[in-house]
């Protein structure tokens, strides 16, 4: 970022004590706590709708977002130099969740649970209408996930010199081509046989990179995948984290699941839509969507370690989606 745009800082009504360079960004301290400077190339309108749902959930008991200030002429996005648009926001110092400890874990499932909650009771508004906000259905991603992957098949397949990457992708294609289209089906039926549920706002990358324990509590940031949808897809990408950190350890996936439950019930459709997400073969797919779409004459070492770190990890994750099945 340049450091330019630390002159829009003088449209905001605070005092800033000092500035320090972050990745992207540039991190205040201000006479109101830390506050985060960081382009924006996205819409007004979008900024509003953040903007909306993160005071609502503000003043229902949820504090620590990050909300964006609004300069002193009322605007949310300030301008500087041309074209360049700049937000600043609420911002915390803390520590991410530590993935390996099950107790902090709990805890943020907790609130994961808790922010879920407080997402159901805030009013649907007819200025959400855009396209960020009402995304398309999973199903039709899986769509074309598969035609991807079949598309990189034979692309490969017809390939006379095959690097190892290569030979990786086709020895595990069949039984992971399986699994995806597996869990394609099995989310197209779910949705054709039952009345689907209500959509509601979603965080849309809730992670552990985007939490922060700080002394008051836990602060969730990074808001700008906010959807409406199915909640549970949520709860899929934190707990698919987790998963894959703790070699698809059943304990940990049971007290993530019960906690979510006792705070938030899973309904029976959740609990088989869940368990799909966790069927499709995500993983796998990015490392054949990054292979296709990129320099095929080199593949990069970490691409091909990922794809061993697939492998080694199947027999312990098809030990949970056992697990799972029996659950639902």
């Amino acid at each position: 970022m340049n450091e330019r745009g630390t002159e829009v800082l003088k449209q905001y009504n605070l005092q800033v004590l000092s500035t320090q360079k972050t990745r992207g960004a540039i991190l205040c301290d201000t006479n109101e706590g830390k506050k985060l400077l960081k382009e924006y190339r996205g819409s007004i309108r979008r900024l509003e709708f953040e903007y909306e749902v993160l005071t609502s959930l503000k003043e229902r008991g949820l504090p620590y977002v990050d909300r964006c200030l609004r300069n002193e002429e009322g605007n949310l996005c300030s301008k500087e130099h041309g074209n360049e648009k700049y937000i600043l926001k609420d911002w915390y110092i803390g520590r991410e969740c530590d993935v390996k400890n099950l107790e902090e874990v709990l805890l943020v499932i907790r609130q994961l649970a808790t922010l879920h909650k407080l997402f159901r009771q805030i009013p649907q508004q007819e200025s959400w209408s855009l396209g960020s906000v009402e995304i398309p259905p999973i199903v039709k991603e899986y769509e074309k996930h598969n035609k991807e992957l079949k598309r990189a098949r034979i692309y490969m397949r017809n390939k006379h010199k095959k690097t190892e990457f290569e030979f990786m992708v086709m020895e595990q294609y069949p039984i992971f081509y399986e699994q995806a289209v597996m869990a394609y089906e099995g989310i197209k039926k779910l949705t054709e046989e039952n009345e689907m549920p209500p959509k509601f706002l979603c965080h849309g990358e809730f992670s552990h990179h985007h939490l922060y324990f700080i002394s008051e509590g836990i602060a969730i940031v990074e808001f700008s995948k906010m959807h409406l949808g199915i909640q549970v897809d949520d709860l899929y990408h934190f707990m698919r984290k987790i998963m894959e950190k703790n070699s698809w350890s059943i304990d940990y996936g049971q007290g993530m699941l019960e906690i979510y439950h006792q705070e938030l019930p899973l309904q029976p459709y959740e609990k088989q839509y869940l368990y799909y997400l966790f069927l499709y073969p995500e993983k796998y797919w990015k490392q054949i969507n990054f292979y296709y779409n990129a320099n095929k004459a080199w593949i990069p070492f970490r691409h091909i370690e990922k794809l061993k770190s697939i492998q080694a990890g199947a027999e312990s994750k098809n030990r949970f989606m056992h697990w799972l099945k029996e659950k639902i």
